[in-house]
């Protein structure tokens, strides 16, 4: 079992695919890994050898921000955002939609459950 940046990959799975689990890395940027580690797409992971499995983690390790440390950053970004008291920071403290989007209706994902309120009747 391939284990990179702290993440199991799934054995059966293409490792172009198998990738993507780990946080950071989508489609594009796991072609690129593997297209610079020489390493073709349609390998499934438990066909990998440990060479392939050890360049595919020096480049991860070397060159690209995942997991945790891309976690961490974008937590900074954020309470910075909080911090200074800019419209983003502000939308972000309230739990409210950040990029524009309507909130007369719909935006629940950000809000959360309705609040129902008493005698709101029309």
């Amino acid at each position: 079992m391939a284990r990179i940046a702290g993440i199991d990959l799934p054995i059966a799975k293409r490792i172009e695919i198998a990738l993507t689990y780990i946080y950071g890395i989508g489609r594009p940027k796991a072609q690129s890994i593997l297209t610079r580690a020489k390493v073709d797409f349609g390998t499934k992971v438990r066909d990998l050898t440990e060479e392939e499995v050890g360049r595919i983690r020096r480049i991860i390790t070397s060159e690209e921000t995942v997991e945790g440390d891309l976690r961490k950053n974008i937590g900074m970004d954020i309470k910075r955002l909080m911090d200074i008291g800019c419209y983003r920071g502000i939308r972000h403290r309230k739990g409210l939609p950040v990029r524009g989007q309507r909130t007369h209706t719909n935006a629940r994902t950000r809000k959360g459950k309705r609040k129902t309120v008493a005698g709101k009747k029309k």
